[in-house]
């Protein structure tokens, strides 16, 4: 699939809040909120990061502070800590409702709990969710374990509630009075695409709460059927997205296609499918308007306070190391460069516009003349190094 610089984007720029998150998390079980350095240099390779942690923190003065080779949050990540926790308690009911629709979702109404545990984060549940949510909802949900094995432990739901029975697709179209029907978000240039999606468009709706074992596979029924599926999967995370191994690891209990890939592919104007980072994820294209979410869950506004915070640190860190990368080069005598606000042009004060230097001197003799060394000097003083 074509990639699109927005949707990318927005997929970095959660990546690098995930790893923040994951840091917080690990903080935060330590005794006292601190956790030795070498110990979360030890963690990295958990959390698929390469270099030095102490590297990594460093770029977020405003969420971590380190002090005689520990690390805590700082009074401001405590502060939104506390604000997080408190919007979790108060969002109960939402979780119990998620949990619902997504066990509505299953074949037999049911699904393990370590299957549930690859998504709760995408679904915003709690760590605890088992026994913070479940004992409040007796009527609802119930634990079993036919077999006795810990793995084999599922939350399986008592009740089936035809309010919670509508997907996403189908409440969009009661606000707005028409049939229910997916959205295409492409260009009108992708021509062949569109005529596969009205196409594909003409056979009717089908929810994916109904019983699907009637449907006959390959037919246009099951296609339908399974598109709604996955669309109503990632309406109910918080992000719209999913890794596309994961949604995998469900093919039994949702009684998916063998190759989910394929599937998503084949409907470019209703999933976006990236492989940033070497994970495959799939995106719901209507869900965003360039890289920003159309609507937020309570939870991805908390979470977006906490990116916030990421950024100004970050920012921060940019600052400071560009100031000393300047202040290096002028003790080395080497000229400095400015940008040019109106043209967004970099240029040495000792060049002039002509690309000769100002006492009239041959510009091919080599330093930071050269092409090269131009674009190496630039990488070094101007990166962002935000990765």
């Amino acid at each position: 699939m074509k990639k699109e610089a927005e949707l990318e984007s927005a997929l970095s720029r959660n990546r690098r809040w995930v790893v923040n998150n994951q840091i917080k998390n690990i903080i935060l079980r330590y005794p006292n909120n601190e956790i030795p350095i070498e110990t979360l240099q030890k963690k990295f390779k958990t959390l698929d990061l390469q270099g030095k942690a102490l590297n990594w923190l460093s770029k977020y003065p405003c969420c971590f502070q380190i002090h005689d080779n520990r690390c805590r949050l700082t009074k401001r990540m405590m502060n939104l800590v506390a604000q997080e926790h408190s919007l979790i308690d108060s969002l109960q009911s939402l979780f119990a409702r998620r949990l619902a629709k997504l066990l509505m979702l299953t074949a037999r109404n049911r699904l393990t709990a370590l299957k549930i545990n690859e998504f709760k984060r995408a679904f915003g549940f709690p760590d605890d969710y088992v026994i913070r949510i479940l004992p409040n909802y007796p009527n609802l949900f119930r634990i079993v374990n036919e077999s006795g094995r810990r793995n084999s432990m599922a939350i399986e739901l008592l009740h089936w509630d035809p309010d919670l029975a509508v997907s996403a697709v189908e409440s969009s179209a009661a606000k707005h009075g028409t049939p229910p029907h997916f959205s295409c978000s492409l260009p009108s240039s992708w021509v062949k695409s569109w005529e596969r999606f009205r196409e594909f468009d003409e056979t009717p709706y089908i929810s994916p709460y109904s019983d699907p074992r009637g449907l006959v596979e390959g037919s246009k029924e099951m296609e339908k059927r399974n598109v709604g599926l996955v669309h109503e999967l990632l309406s109910l995370t918080l992000w719209k997205k999913a890794s596309i191994v994961k949604l995998g690891h469900f093919r039994r209990e949702f009684l998916l296609p063998d190759r989910l890939n394929v599937l998503l592919l084949k409907h470019p104007g209703i999933f976006y499918v990236s492989n940033k980072y070497k994970i495959y994820t799939v995106l719901l294209r209507e869900a965003y308007v360039g890289s920003q979410l159309v609507d937020k869950d309570p939870l991805v506004v908390m979470k977006e306070k906490f990116g916030e915070l990421m950024e100004e640190g970050l920012h921060e860190y940019n600052q400071r190391r560009r100031l000393l990368n300047v202040e290096k080069r002028r003790k080395l005598g080497v000229p400095l460069i400015s940008v040019d606000g109106a043209k967004g042009r970099r240029r040495s004060h000792e060049v002039d516009d002509d690309g000769g230097d100002s006492n009239g001197g041959d510009s091919k003799v080599g330093g930071l003349f050269d092409p090269e060394e131009r674009k190496r000097f630039y990488r070094v003083l101007f990166d962002d190094d935000v990765s």
